[in-house]
């Protein structure tokens, strides 16, 4: 149980029903599974994870993503950016398609947000990219929902 946070103690759901939870990592390493034979690079799916983590507000997914990132290869710069990556040019084409379309997959009442991330997407990314894509991004919404729900303590290293 968590108390971090809220004085209301919370669940670890995660441990609580473990077996909704292993069905749900299944579905996120399927995820990053389908993203890497549609050939989108390790560091492409931590920004898409990190991104939604960040719109999310879940501290212990930013934490664990961030550091993927960084040993994946990431730059501090861009990490720190990516919050605000529209307004940057440190991103390719293709990473911008992904963020715009994983953001889109994460708050479905824009519908023209979702119209024209489909379309950016389908100008830089194949259709098998573009479907890992919203398939990561369904993933880490799920699992960002599982702690913050839970009051996943974020530890210091």
């Amino acid at each position: 149980m968590s108390t971090h946070g809220s004085a209301v103690p919370k669940i670890y759901i995660d441990k609580q029903t473990p077996e909704v939870f292993q069905a749900m990592r299944e579905t996120s390493r399927a995820a990053r599974k389908a993203a890497s034979e549609a050939g989108l690079d390790r560091i492409l799916v931590e920004l898409v994870e990190l991104r939604i983590s960040q719109v999310n507000r879940c501290a212990y997914c930013l934490d664990r993503h961030t550091k993927a990132a960084l040993k994946a290869g990431e730059s501090a710069q861009r990490l720190a950016v990516l919050a605000a990556w529209r307004g940057t040019e440190v991103f390719s084409p293709a990473e911008r398609a992904a963020l715009a379309l994983a953001e889109a997959t994460t708050d479905l009442a824009d519908a023209k947000a979702r119209d024209d991330a489909y379309e950016a997407a389908r100008g830089a990314l194949t259709e098998h990219q573009i479907s890992a894509v919203i398939w990561l991004a369904i993933a880490i919404n799920a699992l960002n929902r599982v702690s913050v729900m839970s009051e996943h303590p974020v530890r210091s290293d």
